[in-house]
């Protein structure tokens, strides 16, 4: 079998490889962002160029495929009427190359960095006298000099290369000349009359120094024009670990470009949008594209389907990155407003839910294949029947832990499935695999878990009170009275009081709830048979109003009086189960040892006042 490669490897010759960057035969991608590479490295590039010592391979990609279009621009020091057409895109060595363009091929100054980290522009030079002394390090002997040719110590010029004679008289050679060297050698001939030493001078140089810049090479990977879109972003991602890494979206807003089309603007109106909803502050745009991609390739799997092609030949629904990059410009626009307002209506949902802030949402990505949902229903969504449909599938993904890692096949099964069930399928297969292990309350510590926000917000979601008014908690009060997720006895006094708390874990979620910051620092540490008193005393409340707000929050008020942990902790557990079961629509096996009470807790507390 013959194998196919997909790349070369030739050297590329430094002098021929400058040249096509400026006539704009080589550019970047759009998506290649514009770095400035500081003097100490761009010094230490020549003087490593200087010695034939190696550079790093770059990695460059033919142009002409069909599949892989991307707006181009010229690298920075190209002139702007560069008219031709690119041949070949850098994926990796923007800054070298564009350092050494700068250096030995353009005109006007480098643009760099001092040590400052301050922008400024220089000229660089070779010191050739040093140049040539083996006990010099070359990168000593390589000088940046500002825009105006001076280096200046304070106000007193302690160098000036100002003008040719002023080069020639202080043997500093222009690196800018180093490719093109006849004319600045003539000259310095000239200037030195004719000098045997300085012409034997100026032959070492060219020897030692120039030949080497003019015979350099430099090694490539060049990917042939081939190479599919999805491998370009991988390529890149794997040879730019050093830098920001690139997305899907960059590598999509340089492909839309080609068709006048900002996909930046149009997703900073978009994000616009979405960030008036406080649990969608934290969508991130390749989000967004997940939404539309799993939107654009149900839609061309349903017209595959019409036109009676076999399952097994049916393009996937899907929001890999494959996929993604695959969204066409009219695809995108089609399914953008559809998946904007999906996201509209899963903000509200979560409203509904008293999940108010993007740092209680338990997971960020099960939005993407929610708002796909949502934007399919539309007004479907809105009856109770699929609404609780939508809740339950929801819950399942949160209390099941089913949205970390790479879940991109989970969201390409919910479309198709949920949509399904909404309307008289079987359960979904989120639904189906979901289970929650009673041991895993014990183990919820901080958000860090989406089962723990999830918790939370159902606590909310199911009539907690706040302690101080007595108010239900919704928005208003959420972020008024700074609302959050406290301990019910306290840090300091469980540290104290070791045997009150057995081996139950202080620091889960079974000994936290929803209180406002006011209340929390009434709390202190003191414990309940001391904070509530005082709390019902400066707002008012009576004994029986407060055991109604503590029971909204699944404890039981005669034990936490009694300042009895272990018992709490037992009965809140097993209520806090409860509420996961009903959230879920299935049963959660509570593991031997672990209380699970057969009534709620109001049924409980009447016994024991009985």
């Amino acid at each position: 079998m013959t194998l196919m490669k997909t790349f070369e490897s030739p050297d590329e010759p430094l002098g021929p490889l400058l040249r096509e960057i400026h006539k704009g035969k080589i550019q970047l991608p759009d998506f290649q962002r514009h770095w400035i590479w500081d003097d100490e490295h761009i010094k230490s590039l020549l003087a490593s160029v200087s010695q034939s010592f190696p550079i790093g391979v770059i990695m460059l990609l033919q142009t002409g495929s069909d599949d892989v279009r991307f707006k181009c621009t010229p690298l920075a020091g190209v002139p702007e009427n560069t008219q031709f057409s690119p041949e070949r895109l850098v994926l990796d060595g923007q800054q070298r190359l564009t350092s050494l363009y700068q250096a030995l091929h353009a005109t006007n100054a480098v643009e760099t960095k001092n040590e400052r980290g301050k922008t400024v522009k220089r000229y660089y030079y070779v010191d050739i006298e040093g140049a040539l002394d083996s006990g010099t390090d070359r990168e000593d002997v390589v000088i940046g000099v500002d825009e105006d040719r001076l280096v200046k110590q304070g106000r007193a010029v302690v160098l000036d290369v100002s003008s040719r004679e002023k080069e020639y008289a202080q043997s500093l050679f222009p690196v800018a000349e180093l490719l093109e060297s006849d004319d600045w050698k003539m000259g310095y001939q000239e200037h030195w009359d004719y000098s045997k030493d300085r012409i034997k001078l100026l032959n070492d140089f060219h020897r030692e120094v120039i030949q080497r810049f003019e015979q350099y090479q430099i090694p490539a990977i060049v990917l042939k024009r081939e190479t599919p879109k999805v491998a370009v972003c991988h390529v890149f991602e794997k040879v730019n670990q050093g830098g920001v890494p690139l997305t899907v979206f960059e590598l999509l807003t340089a492909t839309y470009a080609i068709e006048n089309f900002s996909l930046k603007d149009d997703w900073q109106e978009r994000h616009r949008e979405l960030v008036q909803f406080e649990p969608l502050k934290r969508v991130e745009n390749t989000d967004f594209l997940q939404c539309v991609a799993l939107l654009s390739t149900r839609t061309r799997k349903q017209a595959k389907e019409a036109e009676g092609v076999s399952e097994s030949d049916l393009p996937p629904i899907s929001c890999k990155k494959k996929a993604v990059l695959d969204v066409r410009l009219a695809e995108y626009r089609r399914w953008a407003d559809v998946a904007l307002e999906g996201y509209r209506k899963a903000a509200i949902l979560l409203f509904g839910q008293k999940i108010f802030s993007s740092w209680d949402l338990p997971y960020r990505t099960q939005l993407t294949p929610l708002a796909a949902i949502l934007g399919i229903l539309g007004r479907e969504a809105d009856g109770d029947g699929v609404r609780q449909k939508l809740l339950r599938w929801y819950w399942c993904g949160v209390f099941g832990e089913l949205y970390g890692g790479a879940i991109e096949s989970r969201f390409a099964r919910d479309l198709p499935e949920v949509l399904a069930w909404v309307r008289g399928g079987p359960e979904p297969s989120t639904v189906v695999d979901a289970s929650f292990n009673p041991v895993r309350l014990r183990s919820m510590r901080s958000r860090l878990s989406a089962a723990y926000r999830g918790l939370h917000a159902l606590l909310l979601r199911d009539g907690a009170l706040d302690f101080k008014s007595g108010e239900p908690i919704d928005v208003t009060v959420y972020f008024a009275e700074n609302i959050d997720i406290h301990h019910i006895f306290p840090q300091d006094w469980c540290k104290k009081h070791p045997s009150d708390i057995g081996d139950f874990d202080f620091d889960c979620i079974v000994n936290k709830t929803p209180l406002s910051g006011t209340t929390n620092r009434i709390i202190g540490g003191d414990p309940p048979s001391v904070y509530l008193p005082k709390l019902q005393q400066r707002y008012q409340i009576d004994d029986g109003r407060m055991d109604q707000i503590l029971l909204t929050h699944v404890t039981a008020p005669d034990l936490l009086r009694a300042d009895n942990f272990q018992e709490f902790f037992r009965a809140r557990e097993a209520e806090m189960l409860k509420r996961i079961e009903r959230a879920m629509g299935k049963a959660v096996e509570a593991e031997e040892g672990v209380f699970v009470a057969e009534e709620g807790y109001g049924d409980i507390e009447e016994e024991r006042v009985a």
